[in-house]
């Protein structure tokens, strides 16, 4: 049993993933590239999550340099109004934190289970690893869900920058976490479990 770590104290800058720590995951010897193949289908799965960050991270640059948004991303920056645009970011990430949330749910209860069981036990640091780097994703989803939630009652400058400064921890944090899930889950999500 894993006892989560009470990250609520740390500060933006302290909350790390330690990726100097991280373990490689033994090679699957009988996987084939029909099985690595298969593999990457998490990586399909992480690039839609990045395109929505991105589109997020553009608002969000956008509103910083106090420019008009592109047009197609008028739909979702509601208003030139800067009380509006930083409300329509702070709905923005709350949105993506929730369905990041249930991403990494989803890897906890069901495929981090399936790989190390499957794995005789092979993949167990990796998928203690990365199972505490989702508990830095979520500390980070938690703090943003309450500023987005924050500068939604009161957008000022200042939730602002503490909610886009937030959202840029979380975006390096999760680009990174996906880099890592990804390269070394590869050949056991493909030949323990076939597909995700």
């Amino acid at each position: 049993m894993s006892i989560m770590t009470d990250l609520s104290t740390q500060t933006l800058d302290e909350l790390s993933l330690d990726e100097a720590a991280r373990p490689k995951a033994p090679l699957v010897p009988e996987a084939t590239d029909a099985h690595r193949h298969q593999g990457r289908q998490l990586a399909a799965i992480h690039r839609h999550y990045l395109m929505e960050i991105a589109q997020i991270a553009a608002v969000l640059t956008r509103i910083e340099a106090r420019d008009t948004p592109p047009e197609h991303l008028k739909q979702i920056v509601l208003s030139l109004d800067m009380a509006e645009n930083f409300r329509a970011f702070g709905s923005l990430c709350g949105r993506e934190c929730q369905v990041l949330k249930m991403h990494h749910d989803i890897e906890g209860a069901d495929m981090f289970p399936r790989i190390e069981a499957a794995g005789g036990g092979k993949f167990r640091e990796v998928i203690a690893k990365l199972k505490a780097e989702h508990e830095v994703v979520h500390e980070l989803i938690i703090r943003l869900g309450r500023a987005a939630h924050t500068l939604a009652e009161n957008p000022s400058d200042a939730n602002f920058a503490q909610a886009a400064a937030t959202f840029r921890k979380l975006e390096e944090v999760v680009c990174s976490h996906f880099g890592y899930e990804e390269t070394e889950l590869a050949e056991a999500i493909g030949y323990y479990l076939g597909s995700i």
